[in-house]
């Protein structure tokens, strides 16, 4: 029994603590208004908003110092889309930075009166998206970060005044009748005659509509009521200016409630005492049934009878004001979503129907019940396949009511194989070589890109100069573009030309991309074939047995680009031949900054003089021995005296028009923090790191130190080898986290397929 009464109290406690509460007063809703009105007031859009921002991380943007930046930010949507879900949602880049764009505007209060309609083709994982994403709203909304209120009416019997005898008397005659005809049993009957005669003191009529309580001050006070309800301050100007905020001015409550209170003020004669039968309740959504959240499948039947009613509320009504025509409690289901979602999962089947129905709706904002009319401000969603577009050239006038989502495969490469991980458990990167997991991404996201780019081929005019490490159809490029990075190859014009518009222009094109190729329930299945062949204990999957994978299927080859995979293992190759270049280099770093500061201050003299450099303290003799050994690494080893004698004339201008006067003199910086200091400071190390493997390629003791890495032979080569291969493992393992197995086989790799000898020619 300790037991059971624990487990009680826990969830007792554990609900109580997830409970809103009830209705309250009007007044005490207008005081939680002032303390908070961005919570306060907010309709289904701002609601929407709110839960993606309150979801969705703090993005971040790589270039955001970047004056040609594009404010194209990484948005981390895990906790809308993945924690919790039975069916995780990956979002990458392309489709994060639409949707929150899409909220961005729902919060400046323009895109509204259309219904946006997701589209994408089978197998991009629409339906777990929308699924995924009315869930998460669902949970907000009914959270306190999330709630909003509806009106709820308590018709106070005491204040209308009690009945006559003679009229409790007849109307406890009908509901008895209205009991009857509903087959209610005898005791219940009673039981509803003691409620009438003295136990409930009010009569609760919920708006059918979920209209904000606000609403329920006549439009044309309205504005007066909210100027005298805030002091002159921020909030209060936010909501007489900011676009987000026209519905509380412009909006009319729901027919049933503007009733109500038109009867009530002809009874009470006070629009104070009428108020005070106002109470606000928390705005509960619901899914399954259909409260603030109705979701249609093309399968679902049309409702014919689509007026509801509730006779019992309706006769209390009647009675309570003694009017049976003056408050009509009648509506539609488009009011259980009002001021919430009304989604369609693909438009066809009875969804084309649907659709067509709410052409008028989307337009007027206004549904026909009867002879009532009944406000409709929903958020309208759909789902659509490309091949279905043309249903909505059905309805011409519905055109310019539609907003359109891209909603394609995945074309982010990092988001591709975040999927992975999740499908087949984060372990799987433990059987390949880095990278290469995320190349097998590459190959599949080639399918789904176009092959032809107008934006990337004006960019850059000739994609052979970059024949080293992307392909002719500069799709490499592009991924890295998509994933909001720009790669290091690019040359510094190219770099200069990537203009902000420019990047629009490439993003742009997403827009139409990953509608063909392989979907995302092909690379599951392909990826599941290429681990279970190649994954195995004690060898790590590398390039060449990706490559060989993919050849070995004829009818893949056929859906990636011609040259793609030659030319995703020449940059793969370029990539890891920079990373044992880094990891190999060791530099004195005081060294190199004394012969950059001796330089810089030699060539402003003639050659034979003699002379101290003030930076450093060396004396110097000004000659082609001090200025051959650097300009070979500044400018190249085999440079012509005629390139070495331009590119010292124009170094010695650059320090005495821009580094000498603007820099040191007036700015007061040191020489080191200059900008023509650290530009030659970067091709001295980049030099460096090109020799970095000249006497390791020659030694063939290096490569077997390699290979008996961690093995007993280890111990016999000397201690110069041994200690230039742990240097060489242990960077790879700290700076680009190889595991000390993957490490030694990307160095074998390198080695044995003669990488660097490849790129030099």
């Amino acid at each position: 029994m300790d037991n059971i009464d624990n487990a009680l109290n826990q969830f007792d406690q554990q609900h109580g603590r997830h409970d809103r509460g009830g209705p309250i007063s009007f007044d005490a809703y207008l005081q939680r208004v002032v303390s908070d009105p961005e919570k306060g007031i907010r309709n289904i859009f701002q609601v929407f908003h709110d839960m993606v921002e309150y979801l969705v991380a703090p993005g971040v943007d790589e270039y955001a110092g970047d004056p040609e930046s594009i404010n194209y930010i990484d948005h981390d949507t895990s906790r809308l889309f993945v924690e919790g879900s039975d069916s995780p949602f990956f979002a990458d880049r392309l489709f994060s930075n639409r949707l929150v764009q899409l909220a961005e505007n729902f919060r400046h209060g323009s895109l509204q009166n259309k219904i946006y309609i997701f589209i994408g083709p089978h197998g991009c994982g629409k339906s777990t998206f929308l699924d995924n994403l009315l869930a998460k709203l669902e949970q907000y909304a009914n959270s306190e970060e999330g709630c909003t209120y509806e009106a709820l009416w308590r018709l106070d019997r005491k204040v209308l005044a009690s009945f006559s005898d003679q009229e409790s008397g007849q109307f406890l005659n009908r509901l008895a009748g209205l009991l009857d005809e509903y087959e209610f049993k005898q005791t219940d009957l009673i039981e509803a005659q003691q409620r009438m005669q003295g136990v409930d003191d009010y009569i609760e009529i919920p708006c059918p509509s979920h209209d904000s309580p606000l609403l329920m001050i006549p439009k044309e006070y309205r504005r007066e009521f909210i100027d005298n309800l805030f002091k002159n301050d921020q909030a209060k100007w936010k909501l007489f200016t900011e676009k987000q905020y026209d519905w509380l001015f412009s909006e009319t409550p729901c027919t049933i409630c503007n009733s109500l209170y038109q009867a009530l003020l002809e009874r009470l004669k006070s629009p104070a005492r009428v108020l005070q039968m106002l109470f606000a309740r928390p705005y509960r959504f619901n899914r399954r049934l259909g409260e603030g959240i109705s979701v249609y499948n093309p399968g679902d039947r049309i409702i014919k009878q689509n007026v509801l009613d509730n006779s019992m509320l309706q006769n209390r009504i009647n009675s309570l004001l003694r009017d049976s025509n003056r408050v009509r409690y009648l509506f539609s289901n488009f009011a259980k979503t009002n001021n919430g979602v009304y989604a369609l999962m693909d438009i066809k089947g009875h969804n084309v129907e649907r659709l067509h129905e709410l052409h008028n709706i989307i337009s007027e904002g206004v549904h026909k019940v009867e002879y009532i009319e009944e406000n409709v401000d929903s958020l309208f969603l759909a789902l659509m396949n490309p091949e279905d577009r043309a249903r909505l050239d059905e309805v011409p006038s519905l055109i310019d009511r539609v907003e359109l989502i891209t909603i394609p495969y995945v074309l982010d490469l990092r988001t591709e194989v975040e999927i992975y991980r999740n499908t087949f458990g984060r372990h799987i990167e433990e059987s390949f070589l880095p990278r290469v997991l995320h190349n097998f991404a590459r190959i599949i996201i080639s399918t789904r890109l176009s092959r032809d780019s107008a934006a990337m081929k004006e960019w850059i005019g000739d994609p052979a100069k970059y024949s080293c490490y992307c392909d002719f159809n500069l799709q490499l490029l592009k991924m890295e573009i998509y994933t909001g990075n720009i790669p290091e190859w690019l040359n510094e014009d190219d770099r200069k030309e990537l203009t902000a518009k420019r990047r629009r222009r490439i993003i742009a094109e997403s827009e139409n991309e990953g509608i063909e190729g392989f979907s995302g329930r092909d690379s599951i299945k392909i990826f599941r074939e290429l681990y279970s062949n190649l994954a195995r204990e004690g060898t790590l999957i590398d390039m060449k047995s990706l490559c060989r994978f993919f050849e070995g299927h004829q009818e893949w080859q056929e859906m990636i680009p011609q040259g793609f995979l030659d030319s995703l293992c020449n940059m793969y190759n370029y990539t890891i031949l920079q990373e044992v270049k880094e990891a190999l280099y060791y530099y004195n770093e005081e060294q190199i900054e004394k012969e950059i500061k001796n330089y810089l201050f030699a060539i402003n003299f003639e050659a034979g003089s003699r002379i101290i450099c003030p930076y450093t303290g060396d004396q110097l003799l000004v000659g082609d021995e001090l200025f051959d050994a650097m300009e070979s690494r500044l400018v190249s080893q085999d440079a012509e005296t005629e390139k070495r004698l331009l590119f010292r004339k124009e170094t010695q201008q650059q320090y005495a028009a821009q580094a000498l006067t603007q820099e040191l003199i007036l700015a007061g910086r040191k020489l080191e923090e200059t900008e023509l200091y650290n530009k030659l400071h970067e091709r001295y190390v980049h030099y460096l790191k090109e020799k970095v493997l000249d006497p390791i390629l020659k030694n063939e003791n290096f490569r077997r130190a390699i290979k008996d890495f961690e093995g007993e032979n280890f111990r016999t080569y000397d201690k110069k080898v041994r200690d230039d291969v742990n240097f060489l493992i242990t960077n790879l393992c700290e700076r680009f986290n190889y595991t000390r197995q993957g490490a030694r086989e990307v160095a074998l790799y390198l080695i044995d397929n003669k990488i660097a000898e490849s790129f030099s020619a």
